[in-house]
């Protein structure tokens, strides 16, 4: 399946010789904002290689993440807001609505003249659309791809005191840069060059944060089972502890309420789902299919919940943005607390298991005559769409990883910063969707019930700003690196930060000052922030909030 790791350990060899490329600046990752960094430093007159552990382009927002997390639209500018520019100029062409009417799908997902004035954005999406938009992209700005070019994360980062020299891949293949970007979901860069990283949340201590640590007893949204009529016990025999445990709950203790712990918040595979017949394939049954362990789902129904269909996001072309909705649905509770610092083996075993679950979710509850016929019937109209990720059996080739290793650098953005209680230095963009957790996991309670844990969701007071200082490490770690994508904050404050649109922009910001810093022949740590914005601004970056929330 994705990423063919295993596959690649049978020729590369770290260490062996290779080419070696060089350009000014280096963006190791292919994400969203990967690639805004990349065509940034373009723009401002510098080289840039993408050098990807992917295979494909752009990261979750090409890889079935198309029901845009905005927040408030207005303060997403620049290159993030030219790209949903782009798509929408593609959705105006007659050729791009094969399977759906246009006028039917109306003007969802579309900006209104009046905020976006003459620059019309559209904000839901088929992931091939954002591919395609990335690749073209790319491609006019004549950037480089080196594909498939994983990190020798153990030997491939040569420093020169705290400077990086260059980066080396498992296939020997070198590259040399003035400054190096990390732009990947995990932080592997960062973490190889010796910057201070953290996994997991602080406690509440830490930074005087409400909502970071274990969130015993806090019930945000629906995503637990405090949403049914009766609580469910957790074993095999209900309210039986020696009959044992069903799968997929922890007999862990969950921690104290308000400390820090290495767990990380779940992931899934953002899937596009359709029920038109002729773009339709069956869920498949895969590998390894274990019935039992829905067991609890099974339980779930039982106690009257329906709600199985409620984020089947409809994006164009009669598809779906399918997330997580519910106390027991595609997001993989608990299994995933090693990946940010997995070796490639591992990270691969962790993807596959999450498939094999997630792809197991959706044919139990379409063939198990178990679950209520209202809810089966549905669901077995529904399959995965045909012309989505047509190398990968139409399953996505990129696993959400909400938050893996975050950079502890110059600058920690907290929920303080967040909740507009105090100002933040040197703002570079702006974000504003609500602070966002996804639960961490599964435990028993207790009064011997089962619950789900680490689920928040906590509005900003409108949009904020976020410092140039959560791009940079500290300066004698690395002198030449920015990290736009696991960024210097707590748990709780990347909840709301971590949204691909303001990873686009932060991305663009990154490369604006990689560009100065070269220009001056000057560490990252040290670009002048009077220069900084004023070119973030000339290029259409929001550094304030210049309007009331549309």
């Amino acid at each position: 399946m994705q990423r063919l790791i295993w596959f690649l350990s049978c020729f590369l060899v770290p260490g062996a010789a290779g080419a070696t490329r060089q350009a000014d600046i280096v963006v190791y990752g292919c994400t969203s904002g990967a690639i805004t960094t990349a065509i940034q430093a373009r723009r401002m007159d510098k080289s840039a290689i993408l050098v990807c552990p992917e295979k494909h382009l752009g990261g979750l927002t090409a890889g079935g993440l198309g029901w845009t997390d905005t927040g408030n639209k207005a303060v997403i500018g620049g290159l993030a807001r030219e790209f949903y520019h782009r798509v929408w100029l593609h959705y105006q062409k007659p050729q791009a609505w094969k399977w759906q009417n246009q006028e039917e799908y109306g003007n969802r997902g579309q900006g209104t003249a009046a905020i976006d004035g003459a620059m019309r954005t559209m904000w839901i999406f088929e992931p091939h659309v954002a591919e395609k938009v990335y690749e073209e992209w790319v491609k006019e700005y004549q950037i480089p791809v080196y594909r498939n070019s994983w990190l020798d994360r153990k030997g491939g980062v040569r420093k020169e005191g705290s400077r990086i020299a260059a980066i080396r891949m498992l296939n020997g293949d070198a590259y040399r840069a003035k400054v190096f970007v990390d732009a990947t979901y995990e932080g592997d860069l960062l973490a190889a060059a010796g910057v201070s990283y953290h996994v997991g949340r602080e406690s509440k201590a830490t930074y005087g944060e409400d909502w970071n640590g274990v969130q015993t007893g806090v019930l945000h949204h629906r995503h637990h089972f405090g949403v049914l009529r009766t609580p469910l016990s957790p074993y095999v025999v209900p309210g039986d502890p020696a009959s044992g445990v069903l799968p997929r709950i922890s007999t862990a203790p969950p921690g104290n309420y308000g400390d820090g712990d290495h767990k990380v918040q779940a992931y899934c595979f953002r899937v596009c789902l359709t029920k038109v017949e002729a773009n339709r394939t069956p869920f498949p049954k895969p590998p390894g299919y274990d019935p039992r362990q829905y067991e609890l789902l099974l339980r779930i129904f039982g106690a009257g919940w329906r709600e199985t269909f409620h984020k089947f996001d409809p994006i164009p072309n009669a598809k779906t943005d399918t997330n997580n909705h519910g106390p027991f649905s595609t997001d993989n509770i608990g299994m995933n607390y090693d990946y940010p610092e997995a070796d490639y083996h591992r990270r691969q075993e962790i993807i596959n298991e999450h498939v094999q679950y997630q792809q197991g979710w959706f044919y139990f509850i379409a063939n198990d005559p178990r679950v209520p016929a209202e809810v089966r019937t549905e669901m077995a109209k529904w399959g995965l769409a045909k012309d989505e990720f047509t190398d990968n059996r139409n399953w996505p080739h990129q696993i959400y990883v909400r938050e893996a290793r975050r950079m502890i650098g110059r600058y920690i953005m907290t929920e303080h910063e967040l909740l507009q209680r105090r100002s933040v230095p040197e703002p570079v963009g702006m974000g504003s969707y609500t602070i966002d957790s996804h639960n961490v996991q599964r435990y028993i309670t207790p009064e011997g019930y089962v619950q789900n844990e680490g689920d928040i969701g906590v509005p900003t007071k409108g949009p904020y700003q976020i410092a140039y200082g959560s791009l940079t490490p500290k300066k004698d770690q690395a002198e030449n690196l920015l990290a736009p994508v696991c960024v210097s904050s707590s748990h709780i404050a990347f909840g709301s930060i971590r949204m691909e649109p303001v990873f686009m922009v932060l991305g663009q910001s990154a490369a604006t000052a990689a560009a100065l810093a070269i220009d001056s022949n000057i560490p990252v740590q040290d670009v002048p922030y009077a220069r900084l914005r004023e070119r973030l601004l000339k290029d259409g970056q929001v550094l304030e909030h210049p309007s009331p929330a549309p």
